[in-house]
């Protein structure tokens, strides 16, 4: 439990201290992501970006495992 507590706690810090060129980066706007903008109405539904984060968390996942 330790272990994984400060492993959380070193990825929060690093995405903290990329955040300026983490913003950059295209997630929410990937090919596939559904966003239909009508005037007073806006749905948006990020298919690939979560597809996208679910594989990398799993890899993660999978690598800390081992």
């Amino acid at each position: 439990m330790q272990r994984t507590l400060i492993m959380i706690g070193i990825v929060i810090l690093l995405i903290g201290l990329f955040w300026p060129w983490l913003g950059k980066i295209p997630f929410g706007r990937l090919p596939g992501d559904i966003v239909i903008d009508r005037p007073q109405f806006k749905f948006y539904f990020p298919v690939t970006t979560m597809i996208l984060i679910s594989l990398v968390l799993s890899l993660l996942l999978w690598w800390f495992r081992k």
